[in-house]
């Protein structure tokens, strides 16, 4: 009596080895790619945020320099005060001075200053020392409108790069930076 029966076993042939193995190959390939987007994505938020929160701090910074009237009803203006070091001081800066027309575009003495990747000041000036991370500008423009009494402040935070001469590029936020726009209207003391 034979013991070993062909009927029933079934097996697995090289042809569908093979397309199970492409299958496999293909989707593990997908998933690869996503992931390799996904980290990316990861790091431009990151560095967006960051970017986001040094812009904050530098519109806080601004909007807490005096810009007032005294008891008198006299206009009070902080044209003085330093905001380029990490510790401002009174003097030395040009505090809510009107800033020169291209202060987003470019480096501008008193408008611009440099931070290194964990948010910490290098100072301020036209050239990026070593090590800078981010390169954070402002503008201080008067309201046409109300130009003795209401200020316009803009901060922009990018990563050290040249953003080009084209116009539409550099009043436009690009990937990885930040913009913040604010308005700041005298106010009795």
């Amino acid at each position: 009596m034979n013991t070993s029966s062909t009927s029933g076993e079934h097996g697995f042939s090289i042809l569908e080895v093979l397309m199970a193995t492409t299958v496999l190959t293909v989707g593990i390939a997908a998933l690869a790619q996503l992931f390799a987007l996904s980290t990316r994505a990861n790091v431009s938020a990151k560095v967006t945020t960051a970017a986001s929160v040094l812009a904050q701090q530098k519109m806080e910074q601004l909007r807490g320099l005096t810009w007032g009237f005294d008891v008198v009803g006299l206009p009070l203006s902080d044209y003085s005060t330093n905001v380029t070091v990490a510790s401002e001081t009174p003097s030395d800066g040009v505090g809510l001075t009107p800033s020169p027309a291209a202060s987003l575009e470019e480096n501008t003495e008193g408008y611009c200053d440099f931070l290194d990747r964990y948010g910490n000041s290098l100072g301020g000036g036209e050239s990026a020392p070593s090590g800078t991370a981010y390169v954070r500008r402002w503008s201080i423009e008067p309201l046409p409108s109300n130009p003795d009494n209401t200020l316009i402040l803009q901060v922009l935070v990018t990563p050290p790069k040249d953003r080009g001469a084209d116009p539409a590029v550099s009043t436009r936020r690009l990937p990885d930076e930040a913009r913040i726009i604010s308005v700041k209207t005298r106010k009795a003391q």
